[in-house]
């Protein structure tokens, strides 16, 4: 009895093992490649639970998704005027067709790349080649982009794989000849800069004697008009003392004396030490006799 529960305990553990060894599950981000005895019999797209033979089939899984190649240094190109430049680049890629990419490089993803490597680096070499370095810098780098895409894709379909990008995104010189750009520009916009404040200078010195020759014409022509006026009031003031003097002498001394009084005595602080006989008193004393 007891080996009979044994034998089906063994039988039982040996049907999920052999149970389990029989299913496997794709994922959505993989497509799988089902080999019996080393040879593709089924591909599975699809994700879900699937069957194999066990022991005589097996799996292989590969990524479905957008794979990024990214180069871990500068590459040296040459351009159509023999100058080198440094390129740092990446490139987005996919599995398109498994079963060509299983049959061309043995579904190993690190020769796939290095196919790619040469291949966009190939096509990076021909187009620096006929382009200068403007060009490449900024003038036409889109449309390098997109050839560079087009060339890869066109050979990288023979693996299948599908090109999706390529970018560049760096172009630099090499740093011995960085360094001598570097100064060349710093030396340029050094000299720009000393030719703006000479002529920035030379700007504030003409607008500052132009302010100064208009300032000193201004005040010249207030002091010619200061005087003008100032001559029309005397000559003025003179003809009315005259015509007052000429009408009535004895009130225009009276007056003038009436005035000098109240100028001199406009404060009761106001002390004055004078002769009595003096002739500034005239009016005062003439002013006590007619009381009298």
């Amino acid at each position: 009895m007891k080996t009979n529960f044994v034998n089906i305990l063994i039988g039982a553990a040996a049907a999920l093992i052999l149970l389990s060894l029989s299913m496997f599950v794709v994922d959505q981000r993989q497509t799988v490649i089902v080999l019996q005895l080393g040879e593709m019999v089924k591909v599975k797209t699809a994700p879900g639970l699937y069957f194999k033979i066990p022991l005589i089939q097996n799996v292989r899984y590969f990524d479905s998704r957008i794979l990024t190649f990214d180069s871990m240094e500068p590459e040296r190109f040459i351009t159509a005027e023999k100058k080198n430049v440094m390129v740092d680049s990446f490139v987005k890629w996919r599995i398109a067709d498994v079963k060509q990419y299983y049959v061309s490089v043995g579904g190993d993803e690190v020769r796939a790349k290095t196919r790619l490597m040469q291949t966009v680096n190939s096509s990076m070499r021909e187009e620096f080649g006929k382009r200068t370095i403007n060009e490449v810098v900024s003038g036409e780098r889109d449309k390098i982009m997109s050839t560079l895409r087009q060339k890869a894709d066109l050979d990288a379909r023979k693996i299948g794989v599908e090109v999706l990008d390529v970018r560049l995104k760096r172009v630099d010189f090499p740093t011995e000849i960085s360094e001598s750009v570097y100064r060349r520009m710093d030396a340029e916009r050094k000299r720009v800069a000393n030719g703006l404040r000479a002529t920035g200078n030379a700007e504030s010195e003409k607008i500052r004697a132009d302010a100064d020759r208009q300032r000193e014409v201004t005040l010249a022509d207030a002091y010619r008009d200061a005087q003008k006026i100032k001559g029309d009031g005397d000559a003025k003031s003179s003809a009315i003392y005259a015509a007052a003097f000429g009408r009535n002498s004895e009130f225009y001394a009276f007056y003038r004396s009436m005035d000098a009084y109240k100028q001199s005595f406009k404060s009761k602080s106001d002390v004055m030490v004078m002769d009595p006989s003096s002739a500034f008193f005239k009016y005062l004393k003439g002013s006590g006799k007619a009381g009298k």
